[in-house]
């Protein structure tokens, strides 16, 4: 199953965020428009990723939901059917939410910079470190919290949850 380690912060100036990951990643970086629809799943997250121009994907992921650096495992499985998809799992696990961003990816070695505007919710920066063959967790958290550093993302704006759980949190209140 791949692994990576992920970092999930709020983000205030995104121009400057933007600027700073164009230039660790020598690119202008690529626009995706996403819709991510999530599953009520006994363990783990379960989405349907819907993306613009691009073959839809259904992501199973568990991890952790704490602060800073935190180890997550995936599958990720190639949809040709997306709303058909959608439709059956639905009606076998219950749809838990909607999450709609648009993203703009930067690559930074074997690091995923993420920029998202999360409707209804605002700027985020995501930062997953694709672990290789051998590679331990902590070599990855060393290097998210390096770039953290580098794109001058502090502690205090660090998420411990997914952007499906602000949503709903958000619901609630």
């Amino acid at each position: 199953m791949p692994a990576n380690v992920e970092i999930k912060a709020s983000v205030a100036d995104v121009d400057s965020l933007k600027q700073k990951a164009a230039e660790l990643s020598e690119s202008k970086g690529t626009i995706l428009i996403q819709e991510d629809v999530f599953f009520q799943v006994p363990k783990g997250r379960l989405k349907l990723r819907k993306l613009q121009d691009a073959p839809s994907q259904l992501i199973f992921y568990e991890r952790t939901d704490q602060s800073g650096p935190k180890f997550s495992d995936y599958n990720i499985t190639q949809i040709a059917d997306p709303e058909s998809l959608k439709e059956t799992l639905g009606k076998a696990l219950g749809i838990q939410g909607i999450v709609k961003k648009t993203r703009t990816l930067y690559i930074v070695g074997q690091t995923r910079v993420h920029v998202d505007t999360v409707d209804g919710l605002g700027n985020f920066m995501e930062l997953e470190v694709v672990l290789e063959d051998g590679q331990s967790v902590e070599e990855g958290q060393y290097m998210a919290e390096d770039l953290m550093s580098k794109l001058g993302v502090k502690t205090a704006d660090l998420v411990s949850v997914s952007y499906m759980d602000l949503i709903l949190k958000d619901k609630k209140n």
